[in-house]
């Protein structure tokens, strides 16, 4: 099994480094253009249908759920919508997908109306000349609420600039068509995609629905219980079935 990670909005593959020796499994932690390994691409063009390619181009790199390999493929936050444009192109191969507090607003929408207000606005103030740049105590306000000092301050160092056009690009959701197991993975503290918001996502993703005691970044705050979660999807084609609430701290 083969677990390809996306990341959210203002971050790169570097946030998931707490994760990965966790995991079960080869991991393909993607970087979307603009940041990491993909960090030569001028953000401020960057577009969705260039986010969902880099997750193929990774994939196929790595040859990710080819022969008898299956892949788990994990969204989380802003990845929400670049994922379901690749589940068409990768359903032959996927396991499962898991949606991790991820924005998942309706199809056709822009993600920038779908967020809470108080949010937006924090998220309004950090755009410039096209490009999303977190204020370092804005960005720790909304993302590190339940975390030690140490994490809250490596996970502040992991923040990158974004593509503030992004925000504004009308969703597709049609990839969700696709019959493959998922999961939705609500996250109880976060504090930058609040609980109401992530169980309007998960009326749209359908799957099963977990819950973990964490804020937004839980592959920072609780590596250990996020692993131990996607593991379990990782050994079945189908999640369990009831919806489970894992006490995180």
């Amino acid at each position: 099994m083969t677990f390809v990670l996306v990341h959210g909005a203002g971050m790169g593959a570097s946030c998931w480094d707490r994760l990965v020796p966790l995991l079960d499994g080869p991991v393909v932690a993607v970087d979307l253009p603009g940041r990491g390994r993909r960090a030569e691409v001028d953000v401020r063009g960057v577009t969705l249908d260039d986010c969902a390619r880099a997750i193929l181009d990774d994939v196929e790199a790595a040859g990710a759920g080819e022969g008898h390999d299956r892949i788990v493929l994990v969204a989380h936050s802003f990845a929400g919508v670049s994922v379901p444009r690749v589940m068409e192109p990768l359903a032959s191969r996927l396991d499962h997908v898991v949606f991790l507090s991820a924005v998942v607003p309706p199809d056709g929408s822009r993600v920038i109306d779908q967020i809470d207000p108080s949010v937006r606005d924090a998220v309004r103030a950090c755009i410039v000349d096209g490009v999303y740049r977190q204020d370092r105590a804005a960005a720790t306000a909304m993302l590190c609420n339940d975390m030690t000092t140490e994490q809250t301050e490596w996970t502040a160092d992991q923040i990158m600039d974004d593509s503030a056009a992004l925000l504004e690009e009308e969703v597709d959701l049609s990839g969700l068509a696709v019959e493959v197991p998922r999961t939705y993975i609500r996250l109880a503290a976060d504090h930058c995609y609040t609980p109401d918001l992530q169980e309007r996502s998960v009326g749209l993703v359908g799957g099963d629905v977990h819950e973990l005691v964490s804020g937004h970044m839980a592959m920072v705050s609780i590596p250990e219980h996020l692993a131990a979660l996607l593991n379990s999807l990782s050994t079945s084609s189908k999640a369990p079935a009831a919806t489970a609430t894992t006490k995180g701290k």
